[in-house]
Formats: C-alpha cells, sequence, structure tokens
C-alpha cells in the first residue's frame, strides 16, 4: 500500500444469504437433500475501490440501506467482505451502532476500560486517559451505573469520549453525532476538527449535507450498494440530491447521468424534483418580548481559552434593546454582543473582534472595531473597556456560536491577539410558529416570498 494512503479499498463486495424460515439454513447445510438452494442473495455492496490518503476527511453520503454503514463496519473489521481486500494502515477508532461495544451489565467505568482493551490498550494507559474521558462525557454520577439506564444521548457522549481518547489515526464515524444535543455535537465537531488538523485521516457518513460539504475534503455517493461518484463535497452533495429526489420514472436515467458524469456537473435537466428545504418563519412583532429569553442551561460544551497576554475578556454575551441579557434570539432582532476586556499590561494598537459559527464550526459573520487599522492607540495597565458590537439576527432558526478576541501589542511590539475565546456563548434563534420554507444559514428572502407569473410559456412547461 502506497506511504501515504491511510485506507485502501479494491473489490470489495458484500452478499447475505436471506433465508425465508430458520429451518432452512439448517437444510442448505445438507446438500444431500436435493441440492436446492434455499436462500436468495442480496447484495449490499458491489465491488467498490477507495483510496483515503492520511490526514484526509472523507464523507460517505447515500439513501438509507445504500450500502454506508455496511461498508464502514468492513473497514472497521466487524465485517468480512464477501470479495475484495481493506487495509488499514494504523490505529482505528470507530463510532458505529449506538452503544456498540458496551455491555449493557457493565457500569460507563467498567464499558472504557472494556473499550480500551478491545482497541489494544493496555489498564494502565486507560487509566490514564479515565480522567479526560469523564470530563469530555460529562455524564456525573451516571458513569458508575449500568449503561442500559442511559439514554441515547449518555451512550453517544460516553462512546465518543472513549474513541476520541485513543489518539487514532483513522476515525470512523457513522451518523452518531445526530444523536447528541446541539452544545455536545459542536463540543464533538471541535474535537474532530482537532483531530483533522492533526493529520486524523476520518471517514464520516452523515445525512447531513451542511456537514459533508464542511468538514470533508472529498465525498463518495453510494447507492444501491455501488459507489456512483467520487469528488469534491459540494459536486456530490447536489448529484446526490438529484437522485434522491428524482422521480420514479427518471431515476434511472439520473443515476446513469450520475455514473456518466464529469467535472461534477450533470448535462442535461436532471433537476431536482423538489428543494430541500428547513422550516423557519417570522415572528409576530408582538410576540418578541415573549419569544427573546435567557436559558440558563444552555452553555457552550466547546469553549477554548487561548493563552491570555495582557489582557483578559470577560462575559461575553446578548442583549436585546431593552438591556435584558439574553442566549434566545428572534429573526430580525436588533442585539448587542457584548463584552469586558481588563487590560494587565500596556498595549498598542488595539482591536477587539467576534465571530459567529455554525453547529459544525462554519465561520459565518465576523466583524472587528477599527476597521481602518489604526486601533486604540495606547491602553494603560488596569483599563477595563466594554465593548459592543451592534448587529441585526439575520440568521435562520438554529444554534450557533460565538468567539471574541482582542488584539494589539504589549512590550515586545509584536501584533498578537491578548486574549481570545473559541465558542465562547452559545446562542439561538428560534420561533414559535412556522409559515415559510427556507434552507441554510441566512435570510435573504425579500416580500413576496415567491411571484408567479402566468404565461402561456408557462403553462406549456407545467403540461
Amino acid at each position: 500500500m502506497s506511504s501515504d494512503a491511510a485506507i485502501k479499498i479494491r473489490g470489495v463486495s458484500k452478499t447475505y444469504r436471506i433465508y425465508d424460515k430458520p429451518h432452512h439454513r439448517l437444510l442448505q447445510g445438507m446438500p444431500w437433500i436435493g441440492g436446492t438452494r434455499w436462500y436468495t442473495e442480496f447484495q449490499a455492496l458491489r465491488r467498490i475501490d477507495l483510496d483515503v490518503a492520511r490526514g484526509e476527511t472523507v464523507g460517505i453520503i447515500g439513501r438509507n440501506g445504500s450500502g454506508k454503514s455496511t461498508l464502514l463496519q468492513i473497514i472497521c473489521g466487524t465485517l468480512h467482505p464477501t470479495a475484495g481486500q481493506v487495509v488499514v494502515n494504523g490505529r482505528i477508532a470507530a463510532l458505529l451502532e449506538l452503544g456498540a461495544g458496551f455491555n449493557p451489565e457493565f457500569t460507563g467505568r467498567e464499558n472504557v476500560f472494556l473499550n480500551g482493551a478491545v482497541l489494544g490498550l493496555s489498564r494502565a494507559e486507560m487509566e490514564s486517559r479515565l480522567e479526560g474521558i469523564l470530563a469530555f462525557a460529562d455524564i456525573g454520577e451516571f458513569v458508575d451505573r449500568p449503561v442500559k439506564t442511559y439514554s441515547s444521548g449518555m451512550y453517544i457522549r460516553l462512546a465518543f469520549a472513549v474513541a476520541i481518547s485513543t489518539e487514532p489515526s483513522v476515525l470512523v464515524i457513522d451518523e452518531a453525532l445526530s444523536v447528541g444535543d446541539e452544545a455536545f455535537q459542536r463540543k464533538c465537531f471541535a474535537r474532530i476538527e482537532a483531530l483533522k488538523d492533526g493529520g486524523c485521516t476520518i471517514l464520516f457518513v452523515s445525512h447531513s449535507a451542511g456537514s459533508i460539504v464542511q468538514l470533508c475534503d472529498r465525498a463518495v455517493v453510494i447507492d444501491d450498494g455501488e459507489s456512483i461518484y467520487t469528488g469534491q463535497p459540494k459536486d456530490a452533495v447536489a448529484l446526490y440530491q438529484r437522485l434522491l429526489y428524482a422521480p420514479d420514472d427518471r431515476r434511472r436515467e439520473i443515476r446513469a447521468a450520475i455514473i456518466d458524469v464529469r467535472h461534477g456537473v450533470i448535462d442535461g435537466d436532471g433537476g431536482l424534483a423538489r428543494p430541500i428545504d428547513l422550516e423557519s418563519a417570522r415572528v409576530d412583532p408582538n410576540d418578541l418580548s415573549e419569544a427573546e429569553r435567557f436559558d440558563p442551561a444552555m452553555r457552550a460544551e466547546s469553549t477554548v481559552e487561548l493563552m491570555t497576554h495582557g489582557a483578559r475578556i470577560v462575559h461575553p454575551h446578548f442583549r436585546n434593546r431593552d438591556g435584558r441579557e439574553v442566549n434566545v434570539l428572534v429573526p430580525d432582532g436588533e442585539y448587542s454582543y457584548t463584552y469586558d476586556v481588563v487590560f494587565e499590561q500596556d498595549a498598542r494598537n488595539v482591536h477587539f473582534g467576534m465571530m459567529i459559527r455554525s453547529l459544525a464550526g462554519v465561520d459565518l459573520f465576523g466583524m472587528a472595531s477599527h476597521a481602518d487599522g489604526e486601533g486604540i492607540e495606547f491602553v494603560q495597565a488596569g483599563s477595563r473597556y466594554t465593548v459592543q458590537f451592534k448587529i441585526r439576527s439575520g440568521l435562520l432558526p438554529g444554534t450557533y456560536f460565538t468567539n471574541a478576541g482582542v488584539m494589539g501589542m504589549i512590550e515586545d511590539g509584536e501584533s498578537r491577539f491578548l486574549h481570545r475565546i473559541l465558542d465562547a456563548l452559545m446562542f439561538k434563534i428560534e420561533v414559535k410558529a412556522t409559515n415559510r420554507r427556507k434552507a441554510g444559514f441566512y435570510d435573504l428572502a425579500l416580500e413576496p416570498a415567491c411571484e408567479f407569473l402566468e404565461t402561456s410559456r408557462s403553462r406549456e412547461v407545467l403540461q
């Protein structure tokens, strides 16, 4: 295998025998009884070829039943292929079926050591990692209770914490992160980003098109057990969506076009039968005061504070027009993102900044003070500044995170971050009722939401 390949898959197929009745399996083992074949075959995978380079993040997308999970299980060694070969170079950690590898009668702590042993780590190695695992999982006293009493969220918290604690060179994730709450999902995405930056190879199965585009270097479309397209994530997602929403009478035609596709586009009119959308809405202005609120249970679990260099950021938060602190916002509302900065050393050319990020860690919007580049010429040690960024919440309903930062020069004369907090604040855009369909992160719609022009040409097209 090439030295830069972490995973090499050649001609992998998987065929299952399907028996109508349990005793047919027994009869199949008795060839002297008429030589009848007592089963039908289901081909889950057909001649899959794939190379994944070291440090590459590859997304795998496809409809339910397309063979994605089967492929990942073969890569992880929990299933054997009927034909073909898989070679994995390095330690592999996997998040496959929820709670796979856990003994339901064991406590969470006991399962940590059990999983460590399965992954080839000694008890001493797992003991040295235990504190970090439990801190990341954050399931409290449940760690000493049988995992059969866990919720699905607790399962995935502990499973993910164990998987990443092994410092894998290959990480395989099969849709597992969709189980956790938003704060934990962001925490996981932040850790995945750190593993990716550290050179970890990642295979990622998800039905979230946004996550595939945001996290992956390449994407593979699998349909009916075949790999029908490999390329740029954005192109792969677009082609997959064309197939997913194709009318029944055009599905074969569009599938054939995807297999023959060149340069990431389909020739012809194989468009989406209907758009993918998320529910979003407008809120009655009279209801804004009720919808805006502060939810004390909503806190970021992925917060990272970078080392301070003479300044310290204090209490990043949002305030509404009435001056109340809120972390549940409404569409089109006006807010100030506010934090204090305490200067412990003299600083020059000082700038303040902020960034809003998606659940998957994509930078959506940021701004800084003193955009002309001059900054505050001199700030004396002991000073305290209150920073306010005025924003309008043009984001669609969802969960988001903010960063906060202060830059400047101290005694060495080098401009740097004096302090920076990543995922400092978790907040939501929320509505009470939905009356409009939109997708993405931003609301760019103008009224009317859609115009219908009835012309002779449009009637012909609709016919």
